[in-house]
C-alpha cells in the first residue's frame, strides 16, 4: 500500500493545505464535501495541486511535517515544478 504526502489548494491559490493519506482520492473527495478538515472548509480547499507517493506511513508523515516547516514561496516553488499552472490534478485521467 501507498501513502501519499499532498498539497491542496483554494481555486485562487492563496491557501494551502498539507496533508497524508493511503486513499487520496476518497481524502480528496473528503476535502470537497467540507469534511476534510477545518482549515480546508473555512478556505475551501478543494483541488489537489501535488502530490508525492511513498512506501510507509512514517515516511509520508516525516515528508509532510518537513513540507510544513518549508517557507511559502518554498512550497510554490515546489508545485510549479510538477504542476505550473497549478491545476486540480485528480481531474488528470493518468492519475494514479
Amino acid at each position: 500500500m501507498a501513502f501519499y504526502t499532498y498539497i491542496a489548494a483554494c481555486q485562487s491559490n492563496t491557501a494551502i493545505y498539507i496533508g497524508v493519506t493511503g486513499d487520496l482520492r476518497k481524502r480528496m473527495a473528503e476535502h470537497r464535501s467540507g469534511l476534510g478538515s477545518v482549515h480546508t472548509a473555512k478556505y475551501r480547499i478543494r483541488k489537489l495541486v501535488y502530490y508525492e507517493a511513498h512506501e510507509t506511513l512514517p515516511e509520508a508523515i516525516a515528508r509532510e511535517r518537513k513540507l510544513k516547516r518549508w517557507r511559502r514561496a518554498w512550497k510554490d516553488a515546489l508545485i510549479k515544478e510538477i504542476n505550473p499552472n497549478w491545476s486540480d490534478l485528480i481531474m488528470d485521467t493518468s492519475f494514479l
